[in-house]
């Protein structure tokens, strides 16, 4: 029998007309939905629905957006197929705010805290860096220590040290760095002098996972004190970790440090199977994240699950 993992999307998975089809056809979804709008007071709902695509790329809006999609998802698994995460998970693991999804799934936050949090995240993020002043940038084609390498060349720039570093570690030879804008441009150049396949420059409105989001990182540090916190019904595999967390005032810390640190994908997935995990299910929006897992454990199945059709496909399978 398979042994499942559970994982959530991060931001860069939000499309318009996300979630329209699954609320027309399953009444928990539209619940999921109508309850994060509530929360929100705002129609957060019908931006996923309709767009337009610049508001819901906003990071204030795409964070909880996502995580919404995939609770939604999975409660119409949950109640419409008896698919249920303390059942059928060995462990569950999101990607950056992917690990509020995660969470919230696996019953450490409710569904309407995880929509404040991401609120407030995003904000956070968007506030921590003027506009313009930072940057992140997709390295394909090179391993970890190769970009850190690079990364520690392109900080020392001709008006001092610059904060530059490894944001995403997502594995199949894509790291993304992030930083103040000069030193990422400076990491782009030492990259292609040395021979990185591709080298580009990626269309976010701020620095996530560097040393510049300190102030987001204090502001989430303040929101999380004035949640409930309950240990998750299987364990997360952690962002800043790559390894199981079960303890809530560690899960807590975790999540304010992964502000500030990379996300650890490539070993999070290698730890997962290294735990047995013979199938990994994406919920949520896209299929970055299943098709990441290919790369890193090609003997793995790696399926997604963000459509009526997915659902009752997956339904049948993992059922």
């Amino acid at each position: 029998m398979a042994v499942n993992a559970f994982i959530f999307p991060g931001q860069g998975s939000q499309v318009v007309g996300m979630g329209r089809d699954l609320a027309a056809a399953f009444a928990p979804a539209r619940e999921v939905f109508e309850e994060v709008d509530e929360v929100l007071k705002q129609k957060l709902s019908r931006l996923m629905f309709e767009g337009p695509a610049e508001e819901l790329t906003l990071t204030e809006n795409a964070q909880p957006a996502l995580m919404a999609m995939s609770i939604a998802v999975l409660r119409c698994l949950e109640k419409e197929a008896g698919i249920r995460i303390a059942d059928r998970a060995a462990v569950v693991a999101g990607h950056s705010l992917g690990e509020y999804s995660a969470l919230a799934a696996a019953g450490t936050f409710a569904l309407a805290d995880a929509a404040r949090l991401l609120r407030i995240r995003g904000n956070a993020m968007q506030k921590a860096v003027p506009p313009g002043l930072g940057a992140m940038a997709a390295l394909l084609g090179v391993e970890l220590d190769a970009a850190e390498s690079i990364c520690t060349e392109a900080a020392e720039g001709p008006d001092g040290h610059e904060v530059v570093s490894v944001a995403n570690d997502n594995g199949g030879g894509q790291v993304v760095i992030s930083g103040t804008a000069t030193a990422v441009d400076r990491a782009i150049e030492i990259a292609r002098g040395r021979g990185v396949k591709r080298a580009l420059k990626l269309p976010v409105s701020a620095p996530f996972h560097c040393a510049l989001m300190a102030p987001a990182a204090e502001a989430m540090r303040e929101a999380l004190a004035g949640v409930a916190v309950n240990a998750p019904v299987v364990p997360l595999i952690a962002n800043v970790t790559a390894a199981k967390a079960t303890d809530p005032a560690d899960i807590v810390a975790k999540l304010v440090e992964q502000v500030t640190a990379p996300v650890r994908w490539r070993e999070s997935v290698a730890t997962m199977t290294a735990l047995g995990v013979t199938r990994f299910i994406e919920l949520g929006a896209g299929k970055v994240l299943s098709g990441l897992a290919r790369r890193i454990a090609p003997d793995a199945e790696a399926l997604s699950c963000g459509t009526p059709a997915e659902l009752e496909e997956l339904a049948k399978h993992v059922g």
